[in-house]
């Protein structure tokens, strides 16, 4: 359980690594939504504003803390609203759209990971 929980924590910090990387440093364009979708009009407020960059620093933190095993737990804690934002912003903005793909595979790779330590968050439970 120790060597799945290892992998899988280093494969979902690695993808938060390489996507918050690609959107910070401009590494590839953003895909052209389709004018006046709500897709659009959320990201015509998240990319101006600022906050989208916020939230890519938060990712790549929190991306660093999931691969390393000791800060595992921690990186959880900041990972854990923005899977939930990504997943919501599928669900409810795209329709679903996209949502069979990347985002479940984060979700179920994350639940996995508080599930092997559910003993360190049991505390919170409390």
């Amino acid at each position: 359980m120790k060597i799945a929980s290892n992998i899988v924590g280093a494969l979902l910090g690695l993808l938060f690594i390489a996507f918050s990387l690609m959107v910070l440093l401009k590494l590839a364009p953003m895909p052209p939504l389709p004018e006046g979708s709500p897709a659009a009009l959320f990201m015509g407020a998240f990319v101006p504003t600022g906050y989208l960059t916020f939230v890519k620093v938060f990712e790549l933190v929190g991306g660093c803390l999931v691969a390393i095993p000791l800060t595992r737990n921690f990186g959880l804690l900041v990972l854990g609203p923005i899977i939930l934002n990504i997943l919501a912003f599928h669900i409810f903005i795209m329709k679903g759209e996209g949502l069979f793909g990347p985002p479940i595979i984060v979700a179920l790779m994350a639940l996995f990971l508080l599930c092997s330590s559910r003993k360190a968050f049991a505390g919170l439970m409390n």
